[in-house]
């Protein structure tokens, strides 16, 4: 029907907008104070860059994708993520000959053609940041801190932080193929999707979600175990800048991520609050994705943490989020008169900076100081033909009752103070 929003969709209504007003205010601060700037990408993309960047081998491109063809012919897609987007501008734009690093934040909406459930809907809402131009361990571990910080200061208390290393091309290639061997016994116990999976990344098949698949996976070889020397390394070097800024960590060697680029470092935000699918903030490093879509060999890490998701955590966690604060005043008025000289008060008022109302359905005098209480105003400003002679208005506190006269030009300070 036309009157309901589309199936994995939301509205988000003045009722409970302000929370998202609050949280996104305070990811704005968190990324400045650590010196990343805002970037804003289109809502779609040509769809070569998800293919490319994500990997044709993931649930993403090969289910999830709203993908469509323009006027001109031209597949575009509306963004699953922010990363691809964020490389594909870093590049075109040509950021990379620019000082590095290079520290990016965004806010995005971003579209998957997937099963809604709790937390997850089809148009969703992201944080993310990303580093380009350091290969070094010290930009991974300053992502991770941002999220650890950001969802310290949100109240979310139960939080796991879980690291891990996907290796590199140079290690990752003997490892596919010692997974291969593994799997090749239970092959044809595999789900379709595993199984579809078994050559061009069977390292996914660790990251199935069937509960028959993560049996058969259970004694499986892990990439933590056959790192080459440098992955190996950088990992250490991960988990002591980790340690010095005392940011705790559990090691998970099944953490694979669901998307293709990732190198070396992968991490996850677990709770236990939202139900089974717990990962809050998930991310990593990505050094080959910049050439991959068509780029120089530009390294780069990063995450991304979902609204809806951790408008969720924050509840499951008690946390309450202040609301905004009511109307300062509403003005009430007694004739026609009144009403005009109410208009020039009240806009007076605003310009100021005071949140000011009048009743725009023109109720009689006792209606509006109904609608006075229902909106929360904190005064009520009377206006008469006397008042006006007088060129002072009568101020109702409408929680104590009190009445006093105050000169229009007085108003502001005594309904703001």
């Amino acid at each position: 029907m036309l009157t309901n929003a589309p199936k994995g969709t939301k509205d988000i209504m003045p009722q409970q907008v302000y929370k998202w007003h609050y949280i996104e205010e305070k990811w704005r601060n968190i990324c400045e104070r650590y010196g990343f700037k805002e970037i804003r990408t289109p809502m779609f993309e040509h769809t070569e860059l998800f293919q490319r960047g994500i990997g044709d081998t993931t649930d993403v491109v090969q289910k999830e994708m709203y993908t469509f063809n323009d006027h001109g012919g031209r597949s575009v897609t509306l963004k699953p993520e922010g990363t691809s987007p964020a490389v594909r501008a870093f590049i075109e734009q040509k950021t990379y000959a620019e000082v590095q690093p290079t520290k990016v934040y965004y806010d995005i909406p971003c579209f998957r053609y997937e099963k809604p459930q709790s937390g997850r809907l089809r148009e969703f809402h992201q944080f993310g940041v990303e580093t380009f131009g350091t290969p070094n361990m010290v930009a991974d571990a300053e992502i991770i801190a941002i999220g650890y910080d950001f969802l310290k200061s949100m109240g979310v208390t139960d939080l796991t932080l879980e690291i891990n290393s996907v290796g590199c091309p140079k290690c990752r290639g003997a490892y596919r193929q010692k997974l291969r061997d593994f799997l090749l016994p239970v092959y044809d116990q595999l789900c379709e999707t595993c199984q579809s999976r078994y050559e061009k990344n069977p390292m996914r098949i660790l990251d199935c979600k069937s509960p028959i698949d993560q049996a058969l996976v259970v004694d499986a070889p892990m990439m933590l175990d056959n790192l080459c020397d440098e992955c190996r390394d950088a990992f250490e070097e991960l988990k002591e800048n980790l340690d010095a800024m005392e940011i705790p960590y559990v090691v998970n060697p099944r953490i694979v991520r669901g998307l293709d680029y990732y190198t070396k470092t992968a991490f996850e935000f677990v709770s236990n609050s939202i139900g089974a699918q717990g990962t809050v903030c998930g991310g990593g490093r990505y050094d080959n994705l910049a050439e991959e879509v068509g780029g120089l060999p530009i390294p780069g890490v990063g995450f991304g943490l979902g609204k809806e998701r951790l408008l969720m955590l924050m509840e499951a966690n008690g946390v309450v989020i202040p609301e905004p604060a009511p109307c300062d005043a509403l003005i009430a008025t007694m004739g026609r008169n009144a009403r005009l000289a109410g208009q020039k008060i009240m806009r007076d008022l605003r310009e100021q900076g005071a949140k000011v109302q009048m009743d725009d359905l023109q109720r009689n005098f006792k209606g509006q100081f109904k609608y006075a209480d229902r909106i929360n105003a904190r005064y009520t400003i009377v206006l008469g033909d006397n008042e006006i002679e007088k060129g002072a208005a009568t101020l109702k506190n409408m929680e104590t009752g009190d009445q006093v006269e105050v000169k229009f030009e007085d108003l502001y300070e005594a309904i703001t103070k």
